[in-house]
């Protein structure tokens, strides 16, 4: 926030007005002034000793700061929309002006109209792009799945087909891999920075103001849609007139609003690309080129690598994070891989750092063996739930037998006793199936094990 020439000095009225409304005892007081020809908000905070004091601005204080930025104006600059003031009781003031380069913090902006009515008011060669997409987007960048439907048909008809995007993105199921691994880095190292995952979508925001979401859909499609703070092609549309880039030219119509990065709402979505039949395609969207600063370091495996390893100090751990990757990159991911990377001790988070991998479905579905009492708890829950009967059948004598995944719960036939009795079969990861003891044993426990396997894999 650039200073003002000729700004405010300590003798100022409106500093003046500051310090007459201090309350007694005050050092300093920080000041904070929204304003528009529509209306302005402030905030006054004065230090008083150790405490801090929220004070409401009296009107005159009001009424001078909308002179202080008339007579800004009428100097031939462009006027600001926000000043801070930094003034001490020793008369040291410091003033900054804020014409909206950065967008304005929560609580000090005002609706659309406002600014419309200070550009009519006091025209600009140009408003900050982020400031024009608040005021001017229209709702252009929506794309509800009626709308979806719609342009899809309307697409085809008129033979608009989406790019192939041809080795720009890596491969979706190496993006998504390496994605996770480094918001589970991020996590591990206990950073607030960084991309992260929710159940099936990954989120990132740079510390430039460009960030991105990557969805993952069924049938192995993907939407990686995003912005770039200030881009170019926004630019354009909102201070020179021109169209709106058709950025879901040719898409199918499953690329709609629930898939798209929140900037579409606000319009400040400047790419989107989608993943189908093995290919990234895309409409009006620039290069991967130009997207890579709202994108994380997906790139390449060895760019991934290089991430992660900056965030493990003091030691070489590129071999165990390629190990880790390659996990990920099979929907493998152990604690066991986490821990070769990081260690087990209380610098990292190992338990977070799984749970990334657990939201994006590349956690090893291998489950730990359940427990006996446990196994025979859900027995005696589910008997007692369904109020079967339990006459011969006394469930103070369950028991449990261990087969390869799970267990076998009953109650074993006294001596001389038919054996036609229930029996339960529990897997590790919970399949739960109400048998009889006149099943073939050896043949049902084959099918356990075996549909057990079918969910996980290979089980070492």
């Amino acid at each position: 926030m650039p200073d003002e020439p000729g700004g405010l000095t300590a003798e100022h009225p409106l500093a003046r007005a500051l310090a007459a409304h201090a309350p007694t005892g005050w050092q300093r007081v920080d000041a904070v002034f929204a304003v528009t020809v529509a209306g302005e908000l402030a905030q006054l905070v004065y230090t008083v000793g150790e405490q801090v004091m929220p004070v409401d601005p009296p009107e005159p204080t009001l009424a001078l700061v909308r002179e202080h930025r008339a007579v800004a104006a009428s100097s031939g600059r462009e006027p600001w929309w926000r000043m801070t003031i930094a003034l001490r009781i020793s008369g040291e003031i410091d003033v900054e002006y804020d014409y909206g380069d950065e967008p304005f913090p929560d609580g000090q902006l005002f609706v659309p109209e406002a600014y419309r009515a200070d550009l009519e008011a006091y025209p600009r060669r140009k408003v900050p792009v982020w400031l024009a997409a608040y005021i001017g987007h229209g709702d252009r960048q929506r794309r509800t799945p009626q709308q979806a439907a719609a342009q899809a048909r309307a697409d085809r008809a008129e033979q608009v087909w989406a790019v192939l995007a041809e080795n720009e993105f890596p491969p979706f199921p190496q993006m998504w891999a390496r994605w996770t691994t480094i918001a589970a880095a991020f996590v591990a190292a206990k950073s607030e920075w960084g991309p992260r995952m929710l159940p099936w979508v990954g989120v990132f925001e740079g510390t430039a103001r460009g960030g991105s979401t990557l969805h993952a859909l069924p049938a192995g499609r993907a939407v990686l849609s995003g912005g770039v703070w200030n881009a170019p092609i926004l630019d354009a549309v909102y201070n020179a007139g021109a169209p709106m880039p058709e950025l879901y030219g040719g898409a199918p119509d499953w690329v709609a609003d629930p898939v798209l990065n929140p900037r579409a709402a606000s319009g400040l979505l400047s790419f989107c690309y989608w993943w189908e039949a093995g290919r990234w395609y895309r409409g009006q969207s620039p290069s991967a080129q130009e997207c890579a600063p709202a994108v994380p370091g997906v790139w390449t495996r060895e760019t991934t690598i290089k991430i992660v390893a900056g965030l493990v100090p003091n030691q070489d751990a590129s071999e165990a994070i390629g190990a880790l990757l390659s996990a990920a990159e099979t929907g493998g991911v152990t604690r066991a891989a986490l821990i070769a990377v990081f260690g087990d001790d209380s610098r990292f988070d190992i338990d977070g750092a799984l749970y990334q991998f657990s939201a994006a479905g590349l956690l090893s579905t291998a489950p730990e063996p359940m427990p006996a009492e446990q196994a025979i708890s859900r027995v005696r829950d589910y008997v007692t739930g369904r109020q079967l009967d339990t006459t011969g059948y006394p469930l103070a004598q369950l028991t449990a037998d261990r087969l390869r995944f799970g267990w076998m719960v009953h109650v074993p036939a006294p001596e001389n006793t038919p054996a036609h009795r229930a029996v339960f079969y529990i897997a590790d990861d919970g399949e739960f199936v109400h048998s009889s003891s006149t099943i073939d044993h050896g043949q049902f426990v084959a099918a356990f094990e075996q549909r057990f396997l079918d969910r996980h894999g290979l089980v070492v």
